[in-house]
């Protein structure tokens, strides 16, 4: 085994910019990327290993090859791979949405519910998102909302500044709003309920479904219960510091402020890096590879790894 470099599939959304080419490196066929899933083997998307002996083989492909030791003994536990980390460029505001849990996406949507994490990585000025309502309301009251138009109302709308962490539980309601760039960490699901989508077209000319009934069934119509913003410990480290962004029994996520080396290891999970700035080098024992911003690897599980540069890198794992 060895560390994954990954290329991401790119997903060309209406609402999407370029800063995910044109900062980030990601390659993309269209003018737009709107999002890189940057770890992913989902059925929608699969990343593919771009170095070493399995060099344009899939995510999945790799994995099936090496087995559960390469994901290690909390990530098996889970019926599939349990994460989807992605890179997302609001150029436009996304649509007001939410995500089931797990019970009720099994049940009708026939995969595992989306609880997710975000990280402001850049924003524009007077940015702002959406982030639960700003007081309880009743369902009936959320449904009326929805189709007299008056939901707005009543969402609570967010400031953001770059470096805010927002933890998005399923049946949360949510929306990026424009100039936003983020680091996003999520079970690894693609079902999400469409609210309300302000009345754009999609690129058949029509509107894009809404999905009121789910949406209605799943939302917790409440305030948030999760303190938002400048969040997360930090930790100083001999070589910068680390910054806690998530924890919970589906996944965790730090930022990592590097400025020299760092040990990168997890006997019971795999670890994935994300670059979200800078250029190191992770090493371990029988070779080494340069990574830089945009760069995606995938660290296996019980196997050391060293990094060392100047770089801020996410790093997630179950």
């Amino acid at each position: 085994m060895y560390p994954l470099l990954l290329k991401p599939p790119i997903k060309d959304y209406l609402w999407g910019g370029t800063k995910l080419k044109t900062d980030f490196g990601l390659e993309a066929d269209g003018d737009i990327a709107a999002e890189g899933w940057m770890l992913s083997c989902h059925k929608d998307g699969s990343s593919l290993v771009i170095n070493g002996e399995f060099s344009g083989k899939s995510l999945p492909e790799v994995l099936d090859l090496w087995g559960n030791e390469a994901i290690g003994k909390r990530a098996e536990k889970f019926p599939y791979f349990p994460l989807l980390i992605k890179l997302i460029d609001a150029k436009q505001k996304l649509s007001v949405q939410v995500h089931p849990d797990d019970s009720y996406a099994l049940k009708n949507e026939g995969e595992f519910g989306k609880t997710e994490m975000w990280y402001v990585v850049d924003c524009e000025k007077d940015a702002k998102l959406v982030y639960g309502f700003k007081e309880d309301i009743g369902k009936e009251e959320f449904e009326r909302r929805i189709k007299d138009n008056t939901l707005t109302d009543v969402m609570n709308s967010v400031p953001v500044n770059k470096g805010d962490v927002f933890f998005i539980s399923a049946g949360t309601l949510h929306a990026i709003g424009e100039g936003i760039l983020i680091a996003e960490v999520q079970q690894n699901s693609n079902t999400t309920y469409r609210v309300s989508d302000y009345g754009r077209l999609g690129a058949d000319g029509k509107p894009r479904p809404l999905h009121i009934e789910k949406a209605v069934d799943v939302t917790k119509c409440k305030k948030p219960d999760m303190p938002y913003g400048k969040v997360g410990e930090v930790t100083k480290i001999g070589n910068g510091s680390i910054r806690a962004l998530a924890n919970c029994d589906l996944f965790s996520a730090k930022l990592l402020e590097l400025n020299g080396e760092y040990k990168v290891y997890n006997e019971e999970s795999f670890v994935s890096l994300v670059v979200l700035e800078g250029n190191a080098v992770i090493g371990w024992e029988s070779g080494s590879l340069d990574i830089k911003k945009g760069d995606s690897i995938f660290v296996p599980a019980n196997f050391a790894t060293v990094l060392n540069g100047k770089a801020e890198i996410l790093l997630s794992c179950v």
